[in-house]
């Protein structure tokens, strides 16, 4: 499984992002899909995700409501928009493909395949 995330940049606090993660073809068929950032001395966290159907939707509470994340299986791509962007949010985002059980897919450890991760960046 290939990922490729694409996306990220500069932009003010209060504006909006779309990260994007191109995958292999039919990696939605087979695999659960995430989306996790890690910014300078934390932990990478999860964001959002898919799980094994792109209707099954998942969200980190705190950021539910400013994130979407959705799937385009004709392009292979999944998506994180990402709106009223804070300066917190500034971070290495990354998607990842795994095929974790209901209670593992907020785990990290669960997903085996990453991408090489694009970095947003919110000034304040």
């Amino acid at each position: 499984v290939q990922l490729q995330a694409s996306g990220g940049g500069l932009v003010q606090a209060g504006g909006s992002l779309r990260l994007s993660c191109a995958t292999s073809e039919h990696t939605f068929s087979s695999y659960s899909v995430a989306w996790f950032r890690q910014s300078p001395g934390r932990e990478r966290e999860l964001v959002a995700g898919v799980w094994r159907n792109p209707s099954n939707t998942f969200y980190t509470d705190q950021l539910k409501g400013r994130f979407t994340i959705s799937v385009d299986n004709a392009k292979n791509t999944v998506y994180l928009q990402m709106d009223n962007l804070k300066p917190e949010d500034t971070a290495v985002y990354f998607c990842a493909a795994g095929t974790p059980v209901l209670s593992s897919r907020r785990n990290r450890d669960a997903y085996k395949y990453w991408g090489q991760g694009t970095l947003v960046t919110v000034s304040a």
